[in-house]
Formats: structure tokens, C-alpha cells, sequence
């Protein structure tokens, strides 16, 4: 307590009070406690076999999977192709043809057509030789962005997020979304339902990236107020927490 004179010349105790560092830390360990999780059934002992590969997509090929071009009978026209950076390749019989993104049996679908200009029902098969690794990206608020390589299905969100070590305290969980590359090569934001996937409210929110996907998670608008605060304000000043007031004649108090 201090004294201080008021407008009228009088001294009046001055009181300041400092909230305690443990009843701050008291109430966030009170609030951490209150989960956010729902009840769940409990996982099995064992998962089934088939579940996961029958909800797989049909393999779509990427840049750099080595293809291997059968004829059944015309096997000295057999021939392994690389699918090069434009997305297409080249046979024998076929100066050029579109790859990237169809699935081999597509792929062979059209070669047939093609080879069938030259030979008689061309029994023909396409089969991929090597699978060229996939890519996707994790930034933002994470612990370690960056680009995170898989061979056969592309990552999760939830693995995709996994890789990069998890979300930080700074992160906005309600905003994470999705770069990816539309039609034209044109970039496209996709939103995401992070935070349902996080507190276990919604199971389908855990979706397949596609290659080359960017996973974005933005800060929290309050972590960028204290950034900000500590950048360019608390560099410079050194204030308390707390709060004082004043006592006046009549016994009430002003808070300042």
C-alpha cells in the first residue's frame, strides 16, 4: 500500500494486487482436465484383415513409376517406360500417350486401341515395374515442416500431421486446410475438419492427401498478438500482472 493524493489534496491508500502465478497455473490445470474427447467403443484386439485394403483406391500412376508394356503374343514388343515429368510416355507403337493420374488398367485400355491398328486383338497389359515415391507437405504451426515421402498410398492428415511432430500451442486447429493442385496445375484452398479429427468427434475427417498436397496449419490470431507484443512492445517495457485501485473518501474503491 502507498498514499496518494486525490484531486481534492487528500492522501489515500493506494493498493495494488498481483494475481499469484500458481492460482493462473491452478486454473489451467483445471481447465486441461475437462477432455474434450466423447466416449468411444473400444478398439479390437486384433484389426480386421480386409479392412483396410478394400477401402483403397484404384492405384493411379505418378511421375517416375516405371511401367512394363506385355503383348502376350507379341512379346519381343514387350518394353519398360518411364512416366517422364510431363506426365506422359512413349512405346514402340505409341510416340505419346497421357499416364500421370490413370490407373494401369486405363492406361492399357487405350494402348490396346493404339497397338490394335497394327495387330490383331493385341492382348495387351500394363504393369508397374516401380512405384515412384509420393510427396506431400506439411507448414505452419507444426514442429518440423517440411516434405514428407511415402511409396504406395499417400499419407493422411492425421499421419500427414503426425510426420511433421503435431500441431504447436500457437496453432489454430479450427483453420487447418489444404493446397492442392486443380485442373490446369491451378492451386486450390480445400478446408479441413482438423480439430473434429483431434478431439475424436469425427472419424471422416481423416482424409487421403493427394500427391503433392500442401497441409497448412495458421496461427492462433492471439499467438500472433504476442508475437507481435513481444517483438515490438515487450522488448522495450516490463509490466506486471495485476491491477490497482484507489480507496476514495466514501470507503468505495476505483479500479485503474
Amino acid at each position: 500500500m502507498v498514499l496518494k493524493r486525490n484531486a481534492a489534496g487528500r492522501s489515500v491508500p493506494h493498493y495494488r494486487a498481483v494475481v499469484p502465478v500458481g492460482a493462473v497455473l491452478a486454473g489451467a490445470v483445471a481447465l486441461a482436465a475437462c477432455s474434450t474427447v466423447p466416449q468411444m467403443p473400444p478398439a479390437p484386439m486384433e484389426p480386421a484383415e480386409s479392412t483396410f485394403t478394400a477401402t483403397l483406391p484404384a492405384y493411379r500412376i505418378q511421375v517416375g513409376d516405371v511401367l512394363e508394356v506385355r503383348l502376350m503374343l507379341n512379346p519381343e514388343l514387350n518394353e519398360e517406360v518411364t512416366v517422364r515429368p510431363d506426365g506422359h510416355i512413349s512405346t514402340t507403337a505409341v510416340p505419346d500417350e497421357v499416364a500421370y493420374g490413370r490407373t494401369p488398367a486405363d492406361l492399357a485400355g487405350s494402348l490396346r486401341t493404339v497397338y490394335g491398328r497394327d495387330l490383331r486383338n493385341p492382348r495387351l497389359s500394363v504393369v508397374v515395374k516401380s512405384f515412384a515415391p509420393t510427396r506431400v507437405y506439411v507448414g505452419g504451426e507444426v514442429t518440423t515442416p517440411g516434405e514428407f515421402v511415402t511409396v504406395g498410398p499417400t499419407l493422411t492428415l492425421s499421419q500427414a500431421i503426425a510426420r511433421a511432430g503435431g500441431t504447436k500451442l500457437s496453432s489454430d486447429d479450427s483453420s487447418v486446410f489444404v493446397i492442392r493442385r486443380g485442373p490446369g496445375d491451378k492451386p486450390q484452398f480445400l478446408s479441413t475438419s482438423w480439430k473434429a479429427l483431434r478431439q475424436g468427434r469425427d472419424a471422416n475427417a481423416d482424409i487421403r492427401l493427394a500427391p503433392y498436397d500442401v497441409v497448412y496449419v495458421p496461427k492462433l490470431g492471439v499467438a500472433e498478438v504476442y508475437q507481435f507484443y513481444n517483438q515490438y512492445i515487450g522488448q522495450f517495457v516490463n509490466p506486471s500482472i495485476g491491477f490497482s485501485y484507489l480507496l476514495n473518501s466514501n470507503g468505495g474503491a476505483v479500479i485503474k
